[in-house]
C-alpha cells in the first residue's frame, strides 16, 4: 500500500476544516447564538471520518467535481448533530465530548436541540445549494440526497439510535447487537461511501463492492467504539469512558471480551480490504483507513 493513511487523514481533515470555515455562515449571523452553539461542536477538531471516507470513495473511482467537498461536509453536519443531541439529559447525558463541555453544557438544552436541528438541515441545504453542487447531474444530486436521508433517518442512524434506547438494561441477543449498531453507526458510514461513489459516476459493480466495503469497516467502526470505551482515557476520548456499562448498555466486549473484540474488529477490517481486490492504488486510502479504524486510540 503506497499512501501514508495517517499523512492522508491529516491532509483531508484540513480540507473538510478548512471548506468548513469558508462556506459556513459567518461569526455573528443573526441568531448569532445558534451559530455559535452550531460552530462550537462543529469546529471542536473531529476526525472527519465520514467526509473522508466520501472524498476517499470518489477518488477511488476518479476525479471527483467540486460538488464533492459540500457533499462531503454535509455528513459531518449530520453526525456533529446526532453528537450534539445524544449527549443530551434525555439520551446519554455526557458532560464532554471532543474534549471540551458537550453543547448543552454550554448553550442550555433548548439551544443544543435547535443547534443539531439547524445542523441536520444544513447538510441537505448544502446537497442542494447550486452554487455549490452546480458540476452533477441533476439525478445523481437527488440519489445523493435519497443516501444522506436514509443513512441518517428513521431506518438509518435515528432508528438505530432508538433501538439502542429500548436496549438499556435489558437482555438482548448479539443479533440485536448488529442490528443496533448498523443502524446506529454504519448506515450514516455506508452513505458517506455510496455518496462519494455516485459522485465519481461508479459502476454498479464497483459501488456493490464500495458498498461492501463500507458495511463491513461500519461493524469494524463500533466494535473498535466499543473497546475504547473499555480501555480508554478520557484524555484520549475526549468524553468519559466506560460509560456503556455504567448506562446497562450490551457491547461487542460483553459478548467477547476485549481480546475476542479486538479479533472480531480486525476480521472486518481485512474483510473490508478485501472488497477492493478489483480497485488499483486510487483505493489505497480507502484501505488505510479500514486498518486505521481499528488501531486507533480514541
Amino acid at each position: 500500500m503506497s499512501v501514508d493513511i495517517k499523512k492522508y487523514l491529516e491532509e483531508k481533515q484540513q480540507l473538510v476544516d478548512g471548506y468548513l470555515e469558508a462556506n459556513l455562515p459567518p461569526i455573528g449571523t443573526p441568531p448569532t447564538v445558534l451559530h455559535e452553539s452550531i460552530r462550537y461542536s462543529l469546529l471542536a477538531g473531529g476526525k472527519r471520518i465520514r467526509p473522508i471516507l466520501t472524498v476517499a470513495a470518489a477518488e477511488s473511482i476518479g476525479p471527483p467535481p467540486k460538488a464533492l467537498l459540500p457533499v462531503a461536509c454535509a455528513f459531518e453536519f449530520i453526525h456533529t448533530y446526532s453528537l450534539i443531541h445524544d449527549d443530551l439529559p434525555a439520551m446519554d447525558n455526557d458532560d464532554f465530548r471532543r474534549g471540551k463541555p458537550t453543547n448543552h453544557k454550554v448553550y442550555g438544552d433548548g439551544m443544543a436541540i435547535l443547534a443539531g436541528d439547524g445542523l441536520q438541515t444544513m447538510a441537505f441545504e448544502w446537497c442542494s445549494r447550486v452554487d455549490l453542487v452546480n458540476d452533477i447531474e441533476p439525478y445523481v444530486q437527488v440519489q445523493i440526497i435519497a443516501e444522506l436521508a436514509h443513512g441518517s433517518g428513521n431506518q438509518g442512524m435515528v432508528g438505530g439510535q432508538v433501538l439502542d434506547i429500548q436496549a438499556e438494561n435489558t437482555k438482548v441477543d448479539f443479533a440485536e447487537i448488529q442490528n443496533i449498531h448498523a443502524h446506529k453507526t454504519g448506515k450514516l458510514i455506508r452513505a458517506a461511501v455510496r455518496a462519494g461513489a455516485l459522485l465519481s459516476g461508479a459502476n454498479l459493480t464497483q459501488f456493490d463492492q464500495l458498498t461492501a466495503y463500507a458495511e463491513d469497516i461500519g461493524l469494524a467502526f463500533q466494535i473498535a467504539d466499543d473497546v475504547l470505551n473499555v480501555t480508554g482515557t478520557r484524555e484520549e476520548l475526549g468524553k468519559d469512558a466506560n460509560t456503556d456499562a455504567e448506562r446497562g448498555k450490551q457491547t461487542y466486549p460483553s459478548f467477547y471480551g476485549l481480546k475476542g473484540a479486538k479479533k472480531l474488529a480486525q476480521e472486518c477490517a481485512d474483510r473490508a480490504i478485501s472488497r477492493l481486490s478489483s480497485f488499483d492504488e486510487k483505493a489505497d486510502p480507502l484501505r488505510g483507513i479500514a486498518q486505521y479504524i481499528v488501531s486507533r486510540r480514541n
